[in-house]
């Protein structure tokens, strides 16, 4: 909403502020926002290979099974699961092997000996070390495809309906943040009277209350939502014990224990200190308030700094910092805000002095975020072709545009700010008018009714002392553009939760980049020419070889040997043998037939892998006299 500044004489359009329909529609918008993106957890680590290939058939069973992924991640016992056609494990079952090695993130699985022929199904399933649940599948061969009655859930694991739950209460924890830090941040350092306003105390412990019940919801819902993905499993103490030796667990329980020493804070921010009157001994109050407060406030960012986003990947030590600052930029921003907009409506009290503090304080919540945000994006991103590539990027850019239309109102908040003007209220209102019933009442009434008489006045003056300032064009006009900045503060914060749970778009391209790397050009016929000479007689002549379709997976080749005059040649004995260096698979012998003078031929002759092969042609010529003859060519 764009708010106008008021004509001259013209009298105030005054429109009623209902929560419920504010707060009905609000919700609404959020909720659709996160059921839009629910769904899978984006995995902010990816499987970049593995050995056996997907899809590779290999001539021998291997003896363990491996796969690496772009970043560190979380293992247990069953994370990685090699089953055999008819669904039997054919892996030992126990905890996979952590072979990493550098930068290279590695686990692997012994098989067990003696497996037979067939498809084997791989599947695998971890946790990201930014605390989102990845899984996966793919199939090898042994000796050649089979039928497979291999059966995987469909729905990935972070999904489904706990999926959607705890991604609300993700968003929840986030809003609950906000208005706990950005109500305590606006009372303690822009409107000290506030603590002893009712509407102020509500709102500040509806945070903690709402971030106290959201830490706990996750919490419980941890085990299923990385796992069996049934709610029932939230009370199962085992997979709570789990969930605690982990990471994100360890950071669920000390948000609560920060929780804890926030709730102190609350009762002396809205009791010892709304109380003090002494302006020496509440200053120093304020003082000792703000660095507890502040210390608490952080503690509790850290929380989700420290297992999230900011806690993997690049620069992680001076990321999770960043990821604080960024944090109670947008709590004292953006809790504020909404602090501002219920002392608006809710109070008649707060003045111009409160209201350009708190400008200031925004202002320099800005220039936080920016620099912050900066950082983190280019932590996050990275390119050009990740900032518009990725889901990551696109959203980050809906941010962006959200920010610039939040900034966009925010300056006609600052330019209601600096007309704004403390209306004089008229002294038959003066709230001393009313805190005692008059003399007449006094004497021929009983005290229950006088005290229920003074009661009522006071209603009246407050509500009269209300109407008077409300009259004011620029708190009116402040108003209607603090409720629009809140709205699409209410919508920035969704797309944040969202972004949270998306796969950074950096790790997406260079997951995408390793994927793509080893894979082999496109597959089709190899035709190889090679010349021999085996040093006897009649010893010289060329080997030619057609493999098709030269792909993995079962091929025909074909071999004719030609003499040196050209015309086809028999030889008493001719042998083939095929070789993946760069990943030690071979030889791999391969024994022709003879189908006619000079022609050589065999069937299903299995490419495990993708990659660049050396051919071995041994031929020969006599008794004595033999030559091997070698070239490298690319299979795919």
């Amino acid at each position: 909403m764009t708010a106008t500044a008021p004509r001259p004489g013209a009298s105030p359009i005054r429109r009623p502020f209902t929560a419920a329909a504010l707060a009905a529609a609000l919700v609404s918008l959020v909720f659709g926002l996160i059921l839009a993106g629910a769904g899978p957890a984006s995995a902010h680590a990816a499987l970049t290979g593995s050995d056996p290939q997907d899809g590779a058939v290999v001539a021998t069973a291997p003896k363990e099974v491996t796969l690496t992924f772009s970043e560190a991640i979380a293992v247990g016992d069953g994370s990685i699961r090699v089953l055999d056609p008819s669904s039997k494990r054919a892996d030992t079952g126990v905890e996979p092997k952590d072979l990493s090695d550098g930068s290279t993130v590695r686990y692997g699985v012994e098989l067990l000996p003696g497996l037979p022929d067939g498809t084997y199904t791989v599947a695998w399933q971890a946790i990201s070390a930014d605390s989102h649940p990845i899984s996966g599948a793919f199939t090898f061969s042994i000796g050649a495809p089979s039928e497979t009655t291999v059966a995987l859930p469909s729905e990935e694991v972070g999904g489904g309906p706990v999926g959607v739950v705890y991604g609300i209460a993700r968003y929840v924890a986030y809003a609950g943040f906000t208005l706990l830090v950005g109500g305590a941040a606006f009372v303690l350092g822009c409107w000290p009277r506030g603590a002893s306003v009712r509407p102020m105390q509500r709102l500040v412990v509806r945070g903690w209350v709402t971030l106290t019940a959201a830490t706990l919801v996750m919490l419980l819902l941890r085990n299923p939502y990385t796992g069996s993905g049934k709610f029932a499993d939230a009370f199962d103490l085992d997979g709570l014990q789990a969930v605690l030796d982990t990471k994100p667990g360890a950071a669920l329980v000390s948000r609560l224990l920060l929780l804890g020493a926030a709730a102190l804070f609350i009762a002396v921010l809205f009791g010892t200190y709304a109380r003090r009157e002494d302006a020496v001994e509440k200053k120093d109050l304020t003082f000792g308030l703000a660095v507890g407060g502040g210390v608490v406030a952080a503690g509790i960012a850290a929380t989700w700094a420290m297992s999230e986003h900011a806690s993997t990947g690049i620069q992680a030590g001076i990321a999770m910092p960043v990821d604080v600052l960024h944090l109670l930029a947008v709590a004292a921003w953006l809790g504020g805000l909404v602090s501002l907009l219920v002392a608006l409506y809710r109070t008649p009290d707060i003045g111009s002095e409160a209201v350009r503090r708190f400008s200031r304080v925004a202002f320099g919540s800005v220039l936080v975020l920016a620099a912050t945000g900066i950082y983190q994006s280019w932590r996050q991103v990275g390119s050009w072709p990740a900032l518009t590539g990725t889901r990551y990027g696109q959203l980050l850019i809906l941010k962006v545009v959200l920010i610039a239309v939040l900034l966009a109102v925010a300056w006609f908040s600052r330019r209601w700010t600096g007309r704004l003007t403390d209306t004089a209220v008229p002294a038959s209102v003066e709230p001393e008018a009313a805190t005692e019933p008059d003399a007449e009442v006094a004497d021929g009434v009983a005290p229950e009714r006088a005290a229920q008489l003074a009661r009522q006045q006071a209603v009246l003056t407050a509500t009269k002392k209300k109407r008077i300032r409300d009259a004011d064009p620029e708190r009116s006009g402040l108003r209607r553009s603090v409720l629009a900045e809140a709205a699409i503060a209410v919508v920035l914060l969704a797309v944040t939760t969202v972004l949270t749970s998306t796969e950074p778009g950096r790790t997406e391209v260079e997951a995408k980049g390793a994927s793509t790397a080893p894979s082999a050009p496109a597959a089709g016929p190899v035709n190889l020419s090679m010349p021999f000479d085996t040093g006897g007689q009649n010893g010289k002549g060329t080997v030619r070889i057609d493999i098709d379709p030269g792909r993995t997976g079962s091929n025909e080749l074909h071999v004719w040997v030609d003499g040196s005059d050209g015309k086809p040649m028999d030889v008493p004995e001719l042998k083939v043998a095929l070789t993946l260096e760069a990943q030690e698979i071979g030889p791999l012998p391969v024994v022709p037939d003879r189908l006619a003078e000079g022609h050589w031929s065999a069937s299903g002759v299995q490419i495990p892998m993708a990659g660049e092969w050396k051919v071995d042609v041994t031929v020969r010529t006599s008794d004595i006299d033999q030559v091997t003859i070698d070239k490298n060519v690319k299979i795919g």
